[in-house]
């Protein structure tokens, strides 16, 4: 018979961090224990070529509070992040770095604030201790964009401190690089989302694993979470829209092509060629469009199944404000 399950799960990724595991473990539970709830810490080594592995398994004999799930290769933050999510067990899950720059002792905070009918609670580093160049400017700029592409104002999306329900973020597919992404991959089931601020600290051990590099993937992810959160039900509306133009410079290339030299008896190839390259491009985006209302049959992210998922949400926080009714009159 399996243990019933705990109130609170909290997911730690890793990547060659042998010098911070221990001092993480010791740091959550230093912060949780005095909640007095019953918790669980998965940790997840993203292949990990130090001995990081070892000392995670070192600690799991000693505290069967902690799972530790191990890749054989590094697959990146995201991957780590949404298998630590997948064998997760609480009620509310709790994600943050293993760099020890996140504090532990924001925890209680964010339960505060989850207990409050929040579906996530994203932390802010108002305070951050990072280089200048290569973090805190390009961060403020990706965070502006996003929030204006996406519509969902999140001040700090690099912040890996957050809350989130389970039963919400279980049903939230991630890949890529999208784990920064998962306030505006679950604004289609319209949840609850907050804000607070949290410490952040400089980092102790090792050396940070982003930089620059990074913006691009960034910017590519931010395209695919703008289609699919405003055309995901309809990706036939997308491609149609993107087929206008074309459509209408091929036709103008083409009337243009036969206009060119009136009497001649032939037509300007360049510009019949060129009208036929672009209308032949609009075709192809129809068709991709077709194909994407194909897929969306099969695939995983839907508006419905993200509506009864709200639904759920809210029917949990209503049962449990009766049963505070009732508590409070005998």
């Amino acid at each position: 018979m399996l243990p019933a399950p705990p109130k609170l799960s909290v997911i730690v990724p890793f990547f060659n961090e042998e010098d911070s595991i221990g001092p993480m473990h010791a740091a959550i539970v230093q912060a949780v224990e005095p909640l007095q709830l019953p918790f669980e810490m998965v940790f997840v080594d993203d292949g990990s070529r130090d001995s990081t592995a070892a000392r995670g398994e070192e600690i799991a004999r000693r505290d069967d509070r902690l799972k530790l799930v191990k890749f054989r290769r590094n697959y990146g933050q995201t991957a780590a992040m949404a298998a630590g999510i997948e064998y997760a067990r609480g009620e509310i899950l709790v994600t943050m770095d293993g760099d020890l720059q996140n504090d532990p002792a924001d925890i209680g905070l964010f339960l505060t604030k989850m207990a409050e009918g929040y579906d996530i609670v994203v932390g802010w580093r108002h305070k951050r201790q990072d280089k200048m160049i290569t973090r805190k400017i390009p961060s403020k700029i990706a965070n502006w964009l996003i929030g204006k592409v996406t519509g969902v104002p999140i001040t700090d999306n690099g912040c890996s401190l957050k809350a989130f329900r389970g039963s919400l973020i279980k049903n939230i597919p991630l890949y890529s690089e999208m784990h920064r992404f998962i306030p505006a991959m679950a604004s289609i089931a319209g949840p609850r989302i907050a804000e607070i601020k949290v410490r952040h600290h400089a980092r102790q051990f090792g050396q940070s694993k982003y930089g620059l590099s990074r913006v691009y993937k960034v910017l590519l992810d931010l395209m695919v979470i703008k289609t699919v959160a405003s055309f995901t039900s309809r990706p036939l509306i997308w491609f149609s829209l993107l087929c206008i133009p074309l459509t209408f410079i091929g036709l103008v290339a083409l009337t243009a092509a036969f206009m060119a030299i009136p009497g001649a008896g032939y037509v300007s190839l360049p510009l019949a060629g060129s009208g036929l390259i672009f209308l032949m491009a609009a075709v192809t985006l129809m068709a991709s469009g077709t194909l994407g209302e194909l897929v969306y049959k099969l695939g995983d992210v839907r508006p419905d199944d993200f509506a009864r998922l709200s639904e759920r949400c809210s029917t949990v926080h209503a049962s449990k404000s009766t049963i505070t009714s009732k508590s409070n009159h005998p």
